[in-house]
């Protein structure tokens, strides 16, 4: 950061704000703002609902794009309101979440009130409401570590009141958060581009893999249709086989949760929402593990090196290999080679029919792609030597574009760093912006 500092400094006496401008204040939260409590009306009552009145809960604050709160999902009656003890807050307000959880922010940009899990901060002197709100992001570790409780933390009223925060003559708030406006501004306006040169980067992947697993790598090849929409046209010596004519397919299973003996085994047991989270392409281990007696009990089935484990509900399309031999729960289903096949190239291929598994997918609560629904449906066959071909093309040429990305990503961190240290050096005077504005 090439920015001076203030002439003179002061120790504050908080450790969070170190030291700080000579002339800049050191006040508790009490003795800025007004904090207001939020609360629920009873959500059996339908009179209580669907009003005129703005009611925010920390939910839709996580998911805000921006920093200003301008409509919320639900809305309060006036009985509603009238019932349940929570605070309309004017224009301006801080709107902080205080459990689950704590350190959700935005500005009031209507006037509303919030469920128990925020607090709102209403000015009780003058001040300037972007650079609390800056202050605020800063100040997201300490209100934190102030939160108390076993089954969620919560920041109370009074421990909120404790905190302590800068109060810098008006002139300089106003100052310091109309520079933070414009550099911050510059930094998300730069992440955003780099955001979207990663989307044109995982359309180009998905593409390059498309076209790689139904046309094949010889652009002069003579075509025939395939006859399935989904895979369009595909080189003359190319076969299409439903599923079941390449793969087993294997069921899982899930053993009583209740039966310790179950667990904690050495049979890797595999589920859809660890395969949503896995870094990479193959499953070397699982967060849950069987017993001999839990396998036996439930039905499920222990998979071979090199299958494809496909979850077929809640939701289904998140796919990996077995790098180990495992069995899943029932969210799953694995793909286990009946013939001869490349296990790189059917990976890519199921990548490719992600759209049209999930197409045929069935229920109300939740949608499932069935044993047999799945095994209907039609793969390209190509001879193995080209599977061969085509997995080692696209292993390379994915794995290009997956470090660009990588690298793109790391850049975006880096420039997420930038900008939380720069809030966190003018909020609290440990850089003068006052000549830059």
């Amino acid at each position: 950061m090439n920015y001076k500092p203030y002439p003179n400094y002061k120790d504050s006496g908080i450790e969070w704000l170190g030291n700080v401008p000579e002339a800049w204040e050191v006040r508790s939260i009490r003795r800025i703002f007004q904090i207001v409590n939020g609360s629920t009306p009873k959500s059996s009552e339908p009179d209580y609902w669907e009003g005129n009145i703005a009611w925010a809960t920390p939910d839709e604050m996580g998911k805000l794009n921006g920093d200003t709160l301008t409509e919320t999902q639900r809305t309060l009656s006036r009985e509603g309101y009238e019932s349940c003890g929570t605070t309309l807050v004017p224009i301006g307000s801080l709107i902080l979440s205080t459990r689950a959880p704590i350190g959700h922010l935005a500005i009031a940009g209507i006037p509303l009130c919030t469920n128990q899990g925020c607090r709102s901060l209403v000015f009780s002197v003058k001040g300037d409401t972007r650079y609390y709100f800056y202050m605020t992001l800063s100040a997201r570790e300490e209100l934190t570590s102030r939160g108390e409780g076993t089954t969620f933390k919560e920041l109370s009223k009074d421990k909120l009141a404790e905190v302590k925060c800068v109060f810098p003559p008006l002139p300089e708030q106003r100052a310091i958060a109309a520079f933070l406006d414009r550099e911050t501004g510059r930094i998300d306006e730069l992440i955003a581009k780099k955001e979207r040169q990663i989307e044109l980067l995982q359309e180009k992947r998905q593409a390059l893999i498309s076209h790689a697993v139904t046309k094949g790598l010889n652009p002069q090849a003579n075509l025939k249709d395939s006859g399935i929409e989904w895979l369009g046209m595909i080189p003359e010596g190319w076969e299409v086989k439903p599923i079941r004519r390449i793969f087993r397919i294997v069921n899982g299973s899930t053993p009583k949760s209740s039966e310790p003996d179950y667990w904690e085994g050495d049979i890797a047991w595999a589920t859809p929402d660890e395969m949503g989270k896995l870094n990479g392409d193959t499953l070397t281990e699982t967060q849950r593990t069987l017993t001999r007696e839990g396998y036996d009990s439930c039905g499920t089935t222990l998979v071979p090196i090199g299958s494809l484990i496909l979850s077929t509900r809640a939701p289904i399309g998140h796919l990996a290999i077995a790098g180990i031999p495992l069995c899943t729960n029932q969210g799953c289903r694995s793909l286990v080679f009946d013939t001869k096949g490349d296990t790189q190239y059917y990976f890519y291929l199921t990548l490719s029919a992600r759209e049209e598994l999930a197409s045929r997918g069935e229920g109300t609560t939740f949608k499932e792609l069935s044993k047999d629904k799945l095994a209907e449906v039609k793969f390209t066959s190509p001879p193995l030597s080209e599977q061969r071909a085509i997995a080692a093309f696209l292993d390379r040429e994915t794995g290009r574009i997956d470090n660009m990305a990588n690298k793109i990503r790391e850049s975006i961190e880096k420039l997420r760093e930038y900008r939380t240290a720069l809030i966190s050096a003018a909020v609290t005077g440990k850089i003068d912006v006052r000549g830059v504005v």
